[in-house]
């Protein structure tokens, strides 16, 4: 799957509406494959979210739909998943712009003076 938005430009952010628990994966994911509750240990750690279950597997199932992530052979009952190229482009673009965003953010609270 080629990274592209809604008017097939390579570089859009396809990442823009997919949901925070999407983002939080594909983070987790790109320093390797995890299975489920690895996944739900890692954000949990790295971000202070906890997922449960149905939110984790609805965006793994959105994820792997878009091409994003790709399932690994199951070990026992654990099913891994690791980050495919695509999904690694737009997690970048999609980090990119929300440093773009925060920045701007930060220069309006400065010169804004709350």
């Amino acid at each position: 799957m080629a990274v592209s938005g809604r008017d097939g430009e390579a570089g859009q952010d396809v990442l823009r509406r997919v949901g925070e628990a999407s983002v939080l994966i594909l983070i987790s994911l790109a320093d390797g494959p995890k299975h489920g509750y690895a996944l739900i240990q890692d954000i949990k750690e790295l971000a202070g979210v906890a997922l449960g279950p149905g939110t984790l597997y609805g965006a793994l199932d959105r994820l792997e739909r878009l091409g994003l992530i790709e399932p690994l052979p199951a070990d026992d009952r654990r099913h891994p998943y690791r980050i495919t190229a695509p999904g690694a482009a737009a997690l970048r673009v999609h980090l990119e712009s929300l440093e773009r965003v925060s920045a701007a953010g930060r220069l309006r609270l400065q010169l804004g003076g709350i």
